[in-house]
């Protein structure tokens, strides 16, 4: 019998790099290694790198080089990166940080445990080539979904051949997902958060100018309707209450399946699964926003009506220059159409200042816009090149200082705005899903215009013995920044216990 092995996740970066997470942790599982949660109790510990910004790529080569010292000091013997950043720069990667001991991109994710084993035994495996992955799928949607190309998170696209599935589902263990369909990935969580992803689709067929992110994801692909169902009721079995809908464009999902109403009819069918009490979308595309999808999104029963809109400017001359559509009055008109239907309904958004070419004008044009957007959450982000975009060819680049000085002063006028947002739902009647429970902060939960990480969050004062995956309704009582009080609301459906 072989030696038994361990390994460790270390993940950075977005929602949708833990769900590619908890796919390398349920092949690894299913293959027999260990999940340990500290890099110095693994053999192995595996790094899934984020690629966007250079903050992110630092936190990235940080995290590789800490995993490194414990070499030195712990039972780590091998350090191994994947994820969007070893995507990306490969053996380009390789050579800069010979402290890792194998760059692995996507396509080596199928193969992960014979990967990781290789390299344990003292072999080398060659690192990861990069290739712009929009080539490796068709240009027509409606050709891509045969295409055998590996899409972290959607599955073994070995699986439809005729040789079928790896691994035997009769021998999965305990806790890891069964692999259902052609593109229905194995999973194992790797925590207990009551909150989880699902991936609904991976790549984006836009071409915004300062993104480098098709380039390394691919073009837009969708999951099949029945792989993220099947997912999604099997992240019920294992406790989750709310789902978060990630990928790098919803509101394109089923353009490739011949529905570009797709999502419409899949929201309600997921927010009817058994155990599942939320259910939250993200990214979604203002330029491709339509009625019927607010329609949906803000009156099924246990969807969010929470709008995640990518607007990164307003100034007209600014989209214009970034590849995107839409201005100020334009995107404040979608947000009045939304909350004219649910006027709870919560609104967050990111920005990017001094874009090459921005001018003080355009800077207003910004701060008017977000002065009257009433956004429950704001990211706001200066300006640098990004390799290989368009915009890093552009002239007319502000200087650094400057730059600087614009992101100051629009994330001081966001944290005064979203403060102000906050306090506005002073006296509302709020769903709250508690996340965790701790002796310095108490009952800590989020209300349905907060998701996880990046919208605040709220304290719940009470006097029940409440549970991480309780849902409760509470009055918010104060605020603190971004973030409410609330106190719970009386009823007897929510005695003690888990769930309702």
């Amino acid at each position: 019998m072989p030696e038994r092995r361990t390994v460790a996740l270390v993940t950075l970066g977005c929602a949708r790099n833990e769900v590619d997470s908890e796919e390398l942790a349920g092949r690894l599982a299913a293959d027999g290694w260990e999940l340990v949660e500290e890099a110095g109790e693994a053999d192995v510990a595996v790094v899934n790198t984020c690629g966007f910004v250079e903050a992110a790529k630092k936190d990235s080569v940080d995290a590789l080089l800490e995993a490194n010292d414990l070499k030195e000091h712990g039972r780590t013997q091998a350090v191994v990166a994947v994820g969007c950043m070893a995507e990306r720069y490969g053996k380009e990667l390789a050579e800069a940080l010979p402290e890792a001991d194998g760059v692995l991109g996507f396509d080596d994710y199928a193969d992960i445990s014979d990967r990781l084993r290789t390299i344990l035994a003292g072999g080398v495996h060659a690192a990861h080539t990069p290739r712009d992955r929009r080539k490796l799928l068709p240009i027509s949607p409606a050709e891509r979904q045969a295409a055998a190309v590996a899409l972290p998170g959607h599955g073994d696209v070995a699986a439809e051949s005729n040789e079928g599935p790896r691994v035997d589902l009769a021998d999965l263990p305990a806790g890891v997902a069964p692999a259902s369909g052609p593109r229905a990935p194995l999973r194992r969580r790797l925590g207990t958060s009551p909150v989880a992803s699902v991936k609904l689709a991976s790549g984006c067929d836009r071409r915004c100018s300062f993104c480098a992110i098709p380039s390394f994801r691919g073009s837009f692909i969708s999951r099949r309707p029945a792989d993220v169902l099947t997912e999604t009721r099997w992240l019920a079995e294992q406790g989750v209450k709310e789902i978060m809908l990630v990928s790098e464009n919803n509101t394109s999902y089923g353009k490739d399946l011949g529905d570009i109403r797709l999502l419409e009819t899949l929201l309600p069918e997921l927010a009817a699964v058994d155990g599942i009490e939320r259910v939250r979308v993200s990214y979604l595309q203002p330029a491709e926003m339509r009625p019927g999808l607010i329609d949906v999104l803000t009156s099924t029963e246990n969807v969010a009506p929470y709008f995640d809109l990518s607007f990164q400017h307003s100034a007209p001359t600014v989209l214009r220059a970034m590849r995107r559509f839409g201005d100020t009055d334009r995107f404040l008109d979608l947000l009045g159409q939304i909350r004219a239907k649910a006027p709870q309904a919560g609104a967050r958004s990111n920005f990017i200042v001094g874009f090459p070419g921005e001018s003080e004008s355009d800077l207003a044009e910004l701060e008017r816009f977000i002065t009257e957007a009433r956004l429950d959450a704001i990211g706001v982000f200066g300006y640098s090149d990004e390799d290989g975009t368009e915009a890093a060819t552009y002239g007319d680049k502000l200087d650094p200082e400057l730059v600087a000085e614009r992101l100051e002063r629009i994330s001081r006028l966001a944290e005064e705005l979203t403060t102000q947002r906050a306090e506005e739902r002073l006296g509302e009647t709020v769903r709250v899903l508690v996340d965790r429970v701790d002796e310095a902060d108490g009952v800590i939960g989020r209300g349905a215009h907060q998701a996880p990480e990046t919208d605040g969050h709220t304290v719940l004062l009470t006097d029940q013995a409440l549970l991480p995956g309780r849902m409760v309704e509470a009055k918010v009582v104060a605020t603190e920044g971004v973030d409410l009080v609330a106190e719970l609301v009386a009823d007897e459906q929510y005695s003690e216990g888990v769930g309702r």
